[in-house]
Parts: C-alpha cells; sequence; structure tokens
C-alpha cells in the first residue's frame, strides 16, 4: 500500500515518535495514508492504542532490521 506521507522517527525516545506522529497525521486528508519508521520497541504498544484512541486504522504494521514500519489511515 502506498502512503501519502513518510514520518523517519527512528533513533527517537517515548514520547517523541507518538508526538510527532500526531502532527504529521494532522496535515493529511481523511483517508490518506501516514507511514511512521520507528526503533523504540515501546511504539509496539504506543503507536496502536494512540491510533485507536484518535479512531485512526493500523493498515499494516512490519519490522525489519530492527526498524519498526506503521501505515496509519486517517480518520
Amino acid at each position: 500500500m502506498k502512503s501519502n506521507l513518510q514520518l523517519d522517527a527512528t533513533g527517537l525516545s517515548c514520547p517523541m515518535p507518538i508526538v510527532k506522529t500526531k502532527k504529521a497525521i494532522d496535515t493529511l486528508n481523511i483517508g490518506e495514508i501516514l507511514e511512521v519508521q520507528v526503533t523504540d520497541k515501546g511504539a509496539l504498544a504506543d503507536i496502536p492504542a494512540w491510533a485507536k484512541a484518535g479512531g485512526h486504522h493500523i493498515v499494516d504494521q512490519s519490522e525489519e532490521a530492527g526498524v519498526i514500519t506503521f501505515l496509519i489511515q486517517k480518520a
């Protein structure tokens, strides 16, 4: 799936990945996709919880070479 915006939050610790994700998703229109890359393992729980609380949808989640990638559809 193609994203409309990419956010590189690798190397950042909690709460910065969430802060940057919120700022990025606020720039998108409803239905658009934000791709977020993080290395903070806490994001495995934090980003899905944040997305659910905001009504957003995690379209895909993967991990490769220590980088966790989320595709989040804005609601």
